[in-house]
């Protein structure tokens, strides 16, 4: 089978230094393990961040990818809950432990340091795969294990979204604030956001958005807290970094943060004055359990959701999709077709 493969690591401008499409052995299965045929796979941060070499367990060489869909192509002799021909969905997550509350410390996600989903096929234990809503095709599907299942989390298990709750998601465009915006407007809430790009800020409104502002301004919080009228009752954000502190300005008074991820760095000069006596909840998240995945999948059943997909690239062009990302250009998630008959 092809297989994209990293071979090493390092903050190279040219990803065809550490990757390269390889002929591997199709995996063999045993026990309650299916062999999927991958149709289509998308792109994660997570997947630059282990090219560059900053990330843990990193250990090479290795195939890439947390997010897959494909057909049930063959069967182990344990498996009593797929067929051969279903179509099916990836969940990313490997032990994530007994608490509905946080991951075990030895989690491991798709992609590293198990194989992954850039490759014709994968095996993977029949308990982390699921059929997916009928209304998507197999890119569609492949664009939400990883970050919907973060943002699924971050809504409705830590903020516990209500319809009509004004909610700020920063940094429209990237995987998981996406899926955010289309699951938060797709359950009646007053969605705005944050870009550093116009551009991304108009498609946020055509998704649904209320509004949004661009960060590059100096006031850009002031502006945003005229747009929302003084009322943010929910924040989601992965960036930190040195605006996370405004946030704490921007949240009306009982108000929930979670937070994602740290893409711009640490939040620094945190008014913790702000956050007791506007009795606000701060909470971290990432990933989810296989529950909240169910969970996901039937949302986005019931209300016949699609993600926003960027682009999409065949298999030889995954390169440009690598560098589509880096270069922060994407709105949506950024899929890789390994077969192209893709209903």
């Amino acid at each position: 089978m092809k297989a994209i493969v990293l071979n090493k690591t390092d903050r190279s401008e040219n990803y065809s230094e550490l990757f390269g499409i390889e002929e591997r052995h199709v995996p063999e299965i045993s026990g309650e393990e299916v062999l999927i045929k991958i149709k289509s796979a998308a792109l994660n941060h997570r997947d630059l961040f282990i090219a560059e070499g900053s990330y843990s367990k990193i250990k090479l060489p290795v195939i890439p990818g947390s997010d897959g869909a494909g057909i049930i192509y063959k069967t182990a002799k344990n498996v009593t809950h797929f067929i051969e021909g279903d179509k099916v969905v990836i969940y990313p997550c490997n032990n994530w432990g007994e608490s509905e509350e946080y991951q075990n410390k030895n989690i491991e996600i798709l992609g590293m340091p198990e194989d992954g989903t850039f490759s014709e096929f994968i095996k993977v234990h029949q308990s982390r795969v699921f059929k997916f809503p009928d209304h998507l095709n197999f890119s569609e599907a492949a664009s939400f294990p990883l970050a919907g299942l973060t943002a699924y989390r971050a809504l409705f298990e830590k903020a516990k979204l209500k319809k009509n709750d004004n909610v700020l998601i920063t940094g429209a465009g990237g995987g998981v604030s996406s899926m955010a915006l289309i699951f938060a407007v797709s359950s009646g809430a007053v969605v705005f956001v944050t870009s550093g790009s116009n551009e991304k800020i108009e498609k946020a409104v055509s998704l649904g958005a209320a509004g949004g502002v661009n960060y590059r301004n100096e006031n850009w919080h002031t502006e945003l807290q005229s747009l929302s009228e003084n009322k943010i009752d929910v924040i989601i954000d992965g960036t930190g970094g040195e605006n996370y502190v405004k946030l704490i300005d921007i949240i009306s008074c009982g108000g929930r943060i979670i937070s994602y991820g740290a893409t711009v760095g640490h939040a620094e000069k945190l008014d913790l004055h702000k956050v007791y006596w506007k009795q606000l909840k701060i909470m971290g998240t990432t990933m989810g359990t296989v529950k909240d995945f169910l969970n996901m999948l039937e949302f986005i059943d019931i209300h016949n959701i699609k993600p926003v997909i960027d682009s999409i690239h065949s298999f030889s062009d995954y390169l440009n999709a690598f560098e589509r990302m880096k270069n922060s250009e994407q709105f949506g998630k950024i899929v890789i077709e390994t077969d192209s008959s893709n209903k």
